[in-house]
């Protein structure tokens, strides 16, 4: 049975910083793109980061640029994504990802609450 689970949200005050994780299990990580996602209230889902399937490439949202960073650790089958300098408008459902040629998997997401 495939699963992400995402944890390590919550609330935090601006400027803060907060670590994300997400476990994957029932598929082969070190072959799935890794990114995460985020959904805020009325809002589309967007691409915050991803992360090719050796670590070694990553990608960034203009808007999350110099302050998030997306990691992997194949062995350990997780992803995380350290945010820090938060702001308010990072306010958002975040969704860990799986992708490659063949699937896709979500998780469930994990409330980031920025503010004051």
């Amino acid at each position: 049975q495939v699963q992400l689970v995402e944890s390590g949200g919550g609330l935090v005050q601006p400027g803060g910083s907060l670590r994300l994780s997400c476990a994957a299990s029932g598929f082969t990580f070190s072959n799935y793109l890794m990114s995460w996602y985020r959904q805020a209230p009325g809002k589309e889902r967007e691409l915050v980061a991803s992360i090719g399937t050796s670590g070694d490439i990553t990608n960034y949202a203009d808007s999350v640029k110099g302050r998030f960073t997306i990691s992997r650790d194949n062995a350990k089958r997780t992803v995380w994504l350290q945010m820090n300098s938060l702001k308010p408008e990072d306010t958002a459902v975040y969704y860990c990802q799986g992708s490659s040629l063949w699937s896709n998997y979500w998780g469930q997401g994990t409330q980031v609450t920025v503010s004051s």
